[in-house]
């Protein structure tokens, strides 16, 4: 728990509404001294600066979880600032490519915006690494809450820049990019409605979630995230495939973080609260929605 018990769910949303707007601000002054450089340099440093706003603010309300959303609301600035540098792109994949990364980070954003009680609430894995680094948890929060996921999404969001720079036709390989995509935001949105269904129906704490993709995947919401920046990697790669290769750094960064590092956290949470999650384990795939395990 943090200490920001005096603030209201309100007050907590103004606190946070406020500290975005300054990170986007200064990212933006930023942007007026970075013009001679290369876009992603440029953007990257808007990106890094903005991250130190939010910081700081995580710092003061003594809560990382005001980080969260900085996962989901960047991407959206970073695809438009892309998309107005790249007037000779092709503007119907511009477009589609805008489109669908404010359908997944306005949908993403929201259902933070649903779970996040205030900021009286910190995520528990920032808690358990507040106890785990002691006096060293600000320079953890820094290094590991806030700038390795800043940078994390700034690789994911490269294939973009690709993208919206080709003038190429928008042709049946980019439609299969926007349908890769799109569905990977779908499968986000209804594994996390169903996961909301089914807490408000459980009656017992320790029952483990078996109901929709819940019954393919321990983690359906995860893939979906990993294959929304594996599809906007496709719109990139589908255009050139040689030159554009070195930007798939992103997706595999995605798939590192979700496939060996949140899944297996996650999974040992489950074990040391959920007296069925190992027979879960031993029935259901971890990522990949598949059939149940005989």
């Amino acid at each position: 728990m943090t200490e920001g018990k005096k603030y209201s769910r309100l007050s907590s949303f103004i606190v946070v509404i406020i500290g975005y707007l300054a990170a986007v601000i200064v990212g933006y002054l930023s942007l007026q001294f970075t013009a001679t450089l290369h876009p992603l340099l440029a953007i990257g440093f808007a990106d890094f600066v903005a991250t130190l706003v939010i910081f700081v603010f995580s710092f003061f309300f003594k809560n990382s979880s005001i980080y969260d959303p900085y996962w989901s609301i960047i991407p959206i600035l970073i695809a438009f600032y892309f998309m107005l540098i790249s007037p000779e792109g092709n503007g119907t994949r511009q477009l589609v490519i805008l489109l669908l990364v404010l359908f997944w980070g306005i949908r993403l954003t929201l259902n933070w915006a649903r779970g996040w009680p205030g900021l009286h609430h910190q995520d528990w894995r920032y808690d358990d690494l507040s106890i785990k680094t002691g006096k060293f948890y600000w320079l953890v929060s820094f290094t590991g809450i806030h700038l390795l996921p800043t940078l994390l999404v700034f690789l994911g969001c490269i294939p973009i820049l690709a993208a919206m720079q080709s003038s190429a036709p928008f042709g049946l390989l980019d439609f299969l990019a926007a349908l890769v995509t799109f569905i990977a935001v779908v499968i986000e949105l209804v594994a996390d409605e169903q996961l909301k269904v089914f807490k408000k129906k459980k009656q017992d704490q320790s029952a483990v979630a078996r109901n929709g993709l819940w019954a393919y995947s321990r983690h359906p919401n995860y893939f979906g995230e990993v294959l929304f920046w594996v599809g906007l990697f496709a719109f990139a790669i589908f255009l050139s495939p040689i030159a554009n290769a070195w930007t798939a750094l992103g997706a595999l960064a995605m798939i590192l973080l979700f496939v060996f590092i949140s899944i297996p956290m996650m999974d040992k949470r489950g074990l040391s609260r959920k007296p069925g999650y190992a027979q879960y384990i031993k029935e259901v795939s971890g990522f990949l929605p598949w059939f149940k395990k005989r």
